[in-house]
């Protein structure tokens, strides 16, 4: 919770830190201490605060990394529903073939230049 007051607090806005969790399917964890998060829900927190605060823009880089399949999936699946929700623009920057395959654009980039 306090992750996604700070957020808000840093941001101006006026949204509902405990609703946002909940809303990412995190609520449960919203006494406990980032540190003794997994890393797919810091991801869903790091998610929520976004969707809190209605944010225009996300720049996620490998939003996915080091995560086992299911939570990647549970991952994703809050990113498109904070840009279906929000109409947040969301960029990424992944090496996942997986991630970038539910991407509507990928560009991909070679030795410093798009392909």
């Amino acid at each position: 919770v306090e992750n996604v007051e700070l957020a808000l607090k840093l941001s101006g806005s006026g949204g509902n830190a405990h609703e946002a969790l909940a809303a990412f399917g995190i609520g449960q964890a919203h006494d406990r201490p980032a540190a003794v998060l997994s890393g797919g829900e810091q991801q869903r927190v790091a998610i929520a605060a976004a969707a809190a605060r209605k944010a225009p823009l996300v720049l996620a880089d490998e939003p996915t990394a080091e995560l086992d399949e299911a939570n990647e999936l549970r991952v994703l699946d809050a990113l498109q529903r904070l840009r279906a929700e929000h109409d947040t623009t969301i960029v990424v920057v992944t090496h996942s073939s997986s991630v970038a395959a539910e991407a509507d654009r990928v560009v991909e980039i070679r030795d410093g230049k798009a392909q």
